[in-house]
């Protein structure tokens, strides 16, 4: 099964039904959305539409961490997903995309970066570590 991105299933504007005229499209196709986690490096290279190459984060350990203050980006490990506003199930599971809070050796930073789409992991620290 795959994903599809036409509007042939949808009604019209007066409520009423669309009928079909066509058959799906490749350049209606979709795909299943990257859930990248916590782990070893693994990245996934996908040909798109006009032959541009979209690299998909699958798992990865290390995020590029920006201090706003300072105005330096350091690249560090990350511990642990601390929270995903996205979704209940990927903040259980500690899936990380854009807006997830993550834990690193610097403090708490929230992900700027669609690591699925991307292919990096980027993040804005929000609050220092205590010690």
């Amino acid at each position: 099964m795959s994903v599809w991105h036409g509007d042939l299933h949808k009604r019209k504007p007066s409520g009423g039904r669309k009928k079909p005229y066509r058959a799906k499209r490749k350049f209606e196709m979709g795909s299943f959305p990257t859930e990248t986690i916590l782990g070893e490096t693994k990245k996934k290279i996908k040909r798109g539409r006009g032959g541009n190459i979209k690299i998909k984060v699958l798992s990865d350990k290390y995020a590029c961490v920006s201090d706003p203050k300072s105005g330096k980006t350091e690249k560090t490990e990350i511990l642990r997903v601390v929270k995903n506003p996205v979704n209940v199930d990927y903040d259980r599971r500690g899936v990380i995309t854009k807006g997830a809070i993550i834990e690193t050796p610097l403090g708490l930073a929230r992900v700027t970066s669609r690591p699925g789409q991307n292919g990096v992991i980027n993040a804005v620290l929000i609050g220092e570590k205590k010690t």
